[in-house]
């Protein structure tokens, strides 16, 4: 087995958020894929974002490590929590609530969604 560079080049895919699920602006996501598992369950790589605001709903259980920006996520029952660069922390699987990127943002995240039993 080999190992999984996060810094080395990979193209990263540019997408747009949902109409349904945005909020306010108009952000631009972009995702760099560096790993997946066999199973399909287990991802890792570089995800970054423009300014906006939109509605999130977790099935997986995502690692989020910051690399620039700042992010205000909240939750459906109104909890607050803002990170910028070198903050880390754990979006649990069944989390609702918001995503707003205050400051255009990127991160380093790990991504585990069980399978369906």
């Amino acid at each position: 087995m080999k190992l999984v560079i996060i810094n080395d080049s990979v193209a990263a895919e540019a997408s747009e958020v949902a109409a349904e699920r945005l909020l306010s602006g108009k952000p631009i996501a972009r995702v760099a894929n560096y790993f997946s598992d066999s199973t399909q369950q287990f991802h890792a790589g570089r995800w970054s974002a423009t300014r906006g605001k939109w509605r999130v709903s977790y099935t997986e259980n995502e690692l989020c490590v910051m690399t620039a920006g700042t992010v205000v996520i909240e939750s459906s029952s109104g909890e607050r929590c803002t990170f910028t660069s070198g903050d880390a922390f754990v979006v649990p699987a069944g989390f609702s609530g918001t995503w707003e990127v205050l400051e255009d943002c990127s991160k380093i995240y790990a991504i585990f969604e069980a399978s369906a039993s």
